[in-house]
């Protein structure tokens, strides 16, 4: 048995963009050429999305992407930020936090690993840290996820056996394990597929602060945050473009 005391993020997807397709568009509408001074794909989709809101590629006001994109968060139109899409695959994390995790519906899309198809009989838990800096704590809840992983052991060994006259070897490994997943703890550690876009992701943020990988990958979009002390110890996330 494993205790895990920090998950890992993995930033696996971002958008390309097809400049031969926007030379296209802006070909067909009369505009002879466009460019923008940013690399990152989901930053130039967000400027060229507000830009095909009020045809405005001829001329577009110095400041580059940066500039614009700031202008989008400052009068909130935030529906552009929508086409701005990543994809992260976390791991080390409990049930706990994917509980909260996805309550954040709109404009996220998730993966989650399934208790009924794999076997949590070699699970990893995830301890807070309140608990493992003291070692009273922690063997409290060392013991307690230990009884819960062998009561599943127990549990999916006996449930075998009831459902062995089932003749699909899957669904009798499924039926066992989605009824033992029971007495496993909201401690137990999962792995998470998300896609959001940047507004949905902004949103996020302001609840609850985590800009680190996002504003290293995509500044014009998420380098607006700073982080502020608060006063149980822990720290926010403010910007003045809240809500955009």
């Amino acid at each position: 048995m494993r205790i895990i005391r920090r998950p890992s993020v993995y930033l696996v997807g971002r958008q390309v963009v097809n400049d031969a397709e926007i030379d296209r568009f802006l070909g067909d509408h009369g505009v002879a050429s466009w460019t923008t001074d940013t690399e990152v794909a989901g930053e130039k989709l967000a400027e060229i999305a507000g830009r095909v809101c009020y045809m405005s590629f001829a001329k577009p006001r110095p400041g580059g992407n940066s500039k614009y994109l700031s202008h989008i968060k400052e009068v909130g139109h935030g529906s552009v930020l929508e086409h701005a899409v990543w994809n992260l695959l976390i791991t080390g994390v409990s049930r706990s936090f994917t509980h909260e995790l996805v309550r954040h519906r709109a404009g996220f899309g998730f993966s989650q690993l399934s208790q009924r198809y794999v076997d949590e009989s070699v699970a990893e838990f995830v301890e807070p840290d309140c608990i493992g800096d003291d070692p009273e704590l922690h063997e409290i809840f060392r013991a307690a996820v230990e009884q819960s992983q062998q009561a599943y052991i127990r549990l999916t060994e006996g449930l075998a056996r009831k459902f062995a006259d089932v003749p699909d070897a899957t669904l009798r490994r499924k039926m066992a394990r989605q009824a033992a997943r029971s007495v496993l703890p909201n401690a137990t550690e999962t792995k998470i597929f998300v896609t959001a876009n940047a507004r949905a992701l902004r949103h996020f943020i302001e609840l609850r602060c985590n800009e680190h990988i996002l504003r290293k990958d995509s500044p014009n979009l998420f380098g607006d945050y700073t982080l502020v002390e608060l006063p149980d110890g822990t720290r926010g996330a403010q910007t003045e473009f809240r809500k955009v």
